[in-house]
């Protein structure tokens, strides 16, 4: 089985120690587009390559970047960053909201949006051959509005005419990856094809197994964002989660964002989030989990072998 990364398709195999959400830059592609000389494109590039590079002396072979519209996606940058580093990148497709679409896609129905999806899978990305390697969506607090449901709906058809599969930005306070699954199973989606996103953000194992319970995977996947929940509770759900069996389904990374609009200039990121890197998990996290006697084998399934799952390989 091939996927696509940013440089070619690559074997699912080849895949090796993976983070699995992770953004080379986020910002706003309206504000770049009007205003570009708040931006420093030479900069964006070399923090981000610093970035990559780290992850690639800890082992990581890939990492999945799931920057789409509403985050300035741009291939070409994950592009020349693979190159440069030799860390292979998957890009995705999708929209990034919490409530409204542009015009062209509020007023056009949810098969034209995921026609679009499907053209980045089987054509190209912005004018180029790179190809996206699987769908991306967002629920947060505002909820299910209707250009959320489109946009899930429309990767829930996409994802049914390629066969890649989901992840998903998800708000578990208001347990929005409930009603994301919801729409899934309405549209007819493998479930087990879903990863359900940023299910660390919480330590409620109640409503983490409620997500479970349905077949999907989920993202322990910020760490480092400790204001939202520290470390150690991070740790703790994790370790309760491996204990229940739930190892097979769980996948551990950063959403590091090596550059973003919510702090600039990039070094306020140190003072909101000092831990908070694309090597934190590697340097700090796995260690930890180790102490606390998660296996290498265990550390293998969620870092290795569960990507393979979610693309249904194995």
């Amino acid at each position: 089985m091939n996927i696509h990364s940013v440089t070619g398709e690559i074997h699912i195999d080849a895949l090796g120690s993976t983070l699995i959400h992770e953004h080379m830059r986020t910002r706003s592609e309206l504000v770049a587009k009007q205003f570009p000389h708040l931006y420093d494109e030479i900069e964006e590039f070399e923090l981000a390559k610093v970035q990559v590079e780290g992850t690639k002396k800890y082992g990581i072979q890939t990492i999945f970047d799931p920057t789409v519209m509403g985050l300035d996606r741009d291939v070409c940058l994950m592009e020349r960053i693979s190159k440069e580093t030799g860390v292979q990148i998957i890009a995705a497709t999708g929209v990034y909201t919490f409530n409204t679409l542009p015009t062209r896609f509020s007023v056009n129905s949810v098969d034209f949006l995921a026609e679009q999806f499907v053209r980045d899978v089987e054509i190209g990305i912005q004018g180029t051959p790179i190809k996206a390697g699987f769908f991306k969506c967002a629920t947060d607090a505002e909820g299910v509005t209707p250009g959320v449901e489109k946009v899930i709906r429309a990767v829930a058809r996409a994802h049914l005419q390629t066969g890649l599969p989901i992840m998903t930005h998800s708000h578990p306070a208001t347990e929005t990856g409930l009603k994301q699954i919801v729409i899934f199973e309405e549209e007819g989606v493998d479930l087990t094809k879903v990863l359900i996103g940023h299910c660390g953000d919480t330590d409620n194992i109640d409503y983490i197994e409620r997500v479970l319970s349905y077949g999907v995977m989920i993202g322990m996947d910020r760490y480092g964002i400790s204001r939202v929940l520290p470390t150690e509770k991070r740790n703790d759900t994790v370790l309760k989660l491996i204990e229940k069996g739930y190892v097979e389904r769980m996948f551990l990374s950063q959403d590091y964002c090596c550059t973003t609009d919510l702090y600039k200039p990039n070094h306020l990121k140190k003072n909101v989030h000092p831990e908070w890197s694309m090597t934190y998990l590697l340097q700090t996290i796995i260690p930890l989990l180790k102490e606390q006697g998660v296996t290498e084998q265990q550390i293998n399934q969620m870092m290795s072998q569960n990507v393979k799952r979610w693309y249904g390989y194995i």
